[in-house]
């Protein structure tokens, strides 16, 4: 039955970002196919059965009216959070569910319209608010956050107040200002979406460089002797450095006198030792702007989500070129010139070639499906699974797990509301 479920549903999401620019939870939308009904309990057993106890929260959004009231009368205290649109609680029906669903543990989040809060009635039934700021919002929001004077500068008159409230989320902030306000200033619990086209504006005269705290663990774990495999994944999970490495180990001073197209075969042909030099290297202007992770992050999502779309049983050489393909499908964003110009400077297998520069190939398909699961387009996602003949129910169960495993890397928020 759940492959039953999964497969009459599509699914996107969106990371949550904390304060420390980690993930946090992930809102996880859910669409009916065609407008069938779906089992309220067979999905979320579908759904719970591939999330892991340490992963990050679940919160599952739909728009079905019908869902939303199967959802608030199957969903346990242990389950995902749910969200409630602030036009269902004027309907009296759903109100008593949303109630007692409440009543029963069940973590709900409210959601409206820019500008606008739950009413004092139903305020109480929801652990969160999923807020947007309406535009004359922003613009305060923006004058306070940069507002430098103290209080008493202003003579004893009133001061702007944020509109931004503390532990609360908050979708929509279209600017690097803004997330800062709301995060370091209002000490709200989290945002969806992130302004990643105004900071990478913010580099366009200045290279992006790889994290120190990753080049920091990825040493330690040299030390420590891990092995290559744990290595290989530590150095995925920074693109611009996985990049550097390929043209580091193809470069004329180390003279290998082959090819190396892929990062297992850089690290096994280099050996620990040139590895940890070259690292080192590296930190010496290494990143310390945490406003760049949850950019890097999205990028190794697509990856890691391409790498589980792919047969159970396929070659870990063709996975590990999966996982190249997706993270560098987006690489001219933090490097700052043309992908093809890029990745030309690299061996890369002409399957990933084909894939990121000209939409073709036997990966085309899966980087195709792993990008649309980051739009809001639900219409999208089944018009590009169609056109590949990928099931949904194959789609959707390579989401899940890829979200679910994001616990292995980053710590699950767990604060009381």
């Amino acid at each position: 039955m759940s492959k039953t479920v999964l497969g009459s549903i599509t699914l996107n999401y969106q990371p949550i970002w904390n304060q420390q620019r980690m993930i946090s939870g992930f809102r996880i939308q859910a669409e009916p196919l065609n407008h069938h009904h779906v089992d309220a309990r067979h999905l979320l057993d579908a759904l719970e059965s591939l999330w892991r106890d340490s992963a990050p929260l679940m919160l599952l959004s739909v728009r079905s009216k019908i869902l939303l009231e199967d959802l608030l009368d199957q969903v346990t205290a242990q389950g995902p959070w749910i969200e409630v649109q602030e036009s269902h609680t004027s309907d009296e029906k759903i109100a008593q569910k949303i109630c007692a669903a409440h009543s029963k543990g069940v973590r709900l989040v409210w959601r409206g319209e820019g500008g606008s809060g739950p009413a004092l009635h139903t305020k109480g039934w929801f652990c969160k608010t999923l807020r947007a700021l309406s535009p004359h919002e922003a613009l305060v929001s923006l004058r306070v956050a940069r507002t430098q004077f103290p209080a008493s500068r202003y003579g004893g008159s009133a001061v702007l107040q944020s509109p931004v409230l503390a532990n609360q989320l908050y979708e929509g902030l279209a600017s690097q200002t803004l997330v800062e306000h709301a995060l370091d200033q209002q000490g709200a619990w989290g945002v969806v979406g992130w302004p990643s086209d105004e900071i990478l504006h913010g580099y366009r005269f200045t290279k992006i460089q790889p994290a120190r705290h990753l080049l920091e663990n990825l040493m330690q774990a040299i030390e420590d002797d891990e092995s290559l495999e744990q290595i290989e994944h530590r150095l995925g999970e920074e693109p611009i450095l996985t990049y550097r490495f390929l043209k580091f180990a193809n470069s004329a001073a180390l003279g290998l006198g082959h090819a190396i197209s892929s990062v297992r075969h850089g690290l096994m042909d280099l050996g620990y030792t040139k590895v940890r030099d070259w690292l080192e290297e590296q930190m010496l202007d290494s990143s310390t702007d945490t406003n760049l992770e949850p950019l890097r992050l999205s990028m190794v999502l697509r990856a890691r989500i391409m790498e589980q779309l792919t047969e159970t049983g396929i070659e870990d050489e063709l996975r590990r070129e999966l996982f190249l393909c997706g993270i560098f499908s987006q690489l001219d964003y933090e490097i700052g010139e043309s992908i093809g110009r890029a990745l030309h400077r690299i061996p890369l297998p002409g399957r990933i070639l084909s894939a990121i520069l000209a939409k073709t190939g036997p990966y085309s398909p899966w980087l195709e499906v792993a990008s649309a699961l980051e739009s809001n387009s639900h219409q999208l996602i089944k018009n590009v699974c169609m056109a590949h003949q990928i099931p949904l129910n194959t789609v959707n169960r390579a989401l899940m797990r890829t979200l679910a495993s994001i616990s292995t890397t980053h710590r699950r928020v767990t604060e009381a509301a």
